[in-house]
């Protein structure tokens, strides 16, 4: 059985979608979230709150997303595999149906080695894909990981993360398809600017028909500054950040404006790519910037459960 989540119901109404990352707090303020909340409702049609992001503690992405729909703010709870067991997992995910939360997110996570906790012991007990499967198998067949039964309904939306620019790229497709297969209802990819690597990627995708089984959403991550851009390029892996546009940034009088006007150029683009069927934005501590993107791309008014706006 499926969530109907409004994601789903964007998604399956041939919808463009816009789904956006609201990253929780160190601490324990709610405002935080609700505040991002206020911003991101009119224009997203969900909202991610991030696990552990980089494997830095924050508050629960579980947590998060009860603020959100208490903001009417539909969430998409992210879950990584680092820090839970399988008992762990399923026991969430079974705790965020009951609250409503039935749009996830499934990750392997950052190694707990890139974080603020270095000597903390990653758990890892299965993969994403691992992940994907059990979720598929509660909500089809009602089964734990064990064989047992699991009392109630089990709505879901499946969703999945993939990198079309990590090395090697011919297998990059390969393993969005294991995806797939194991269930995964709808795909977000990493930030997108190197163009003509995505537009390739998306072409293998399509050839192979995979634009056809899963809903993917383009990765969208504005940049404010010429030395985020020098970091994204030099120090995060998996981010192909061309030249050109560093190059923009450096020269340009407000890095800000040219770092709107680059992301709605990557938009533009993105959007004449067949199998494309939304944008994830991730404005990193930059939330105020995603109204000016979406309405300046022209994705305004939001579908309202997937019903074509008037």
């Amino acid at each position: 059985m499926k969530a109907g989540t409004n994601l789903e119901k964007v998604l399956t109404s041939g919808q463009f979608a816009v789904t956006a990352e609201a990253g929780p707090p160190k601490g324990t303020s709610a405002r935080v979230v609700q505040q991002k909340a206020e911003i991101l409702r009119p224009y997203c049609d969900a909202v991610n709150i991030t696990d552990n992001q980089t494997a830095v503690v924050r508050m629960s992405s579980l947590a998060g997303c009860v603020l959100l729909k208490q903001q009417d703010v539909e969430p998409v709870m992210q879950m990584v595999t680092r820090d839970r067991n399988r008992i762990a997992l399923q026991s969430d995910v079974l705790g965020a149906i009951a609250l409503g939360i039935n749009n996830i997110l499934c990750l392997t996570g950052d190694h707990q080695g890139f974080g603020n906790h270095p000597a903390a012991k990653g758990v890892f007990d299965m993969d994403s894909i691992q992940l994907i499967r059990v979720l598929k198998n509660m909500r089809d067949e009602k089964k734990f990981i064990c064989g047992e039964d699991i009392s109630g309904e089990v709505p879901l939306f499946i969703g999945a993360v993939e990198n079309p620019f990590a090395d090697p790229f011919e297998f990059r497709v390969n393993r969005l398809a294991k995806k797939i297969k194991a269930g995964a209802d709808f795909i977000q990819t990493q930030a997108v600017y190197d163009l003509v690597r995505f537009t390739k990627w998306m072409e293998m995708v399509t050839d192979r028909g995979l634009d056809k089984q899963v809903h993917i959403l383009a990765g969208v991550l504005p940049i404010k500054a010429a030395g985020m851009a020098r970091y994204m390029r030099d120090s995060v892996p998996g981010i192909n950040v061309p030249q050109s546009i560093t190059s923009r940034l450096e020269d340009a009088k407000n890095a800000k404006e040219e770092g709107l006007k680059i992301t709605l150029e990557i938009i533009e683009h993105i959007r004449t790519l067949p199998g494309v069927h939304g944008i994830h934005i991730m404005a990193v501590g930059w939330e105020e910037i995603i109204p000016d993107i979406v309405s300046k791309a022209g994705l305004l008014p939001r579908p309202v459960s997937g019903k074509v706006p008037e």
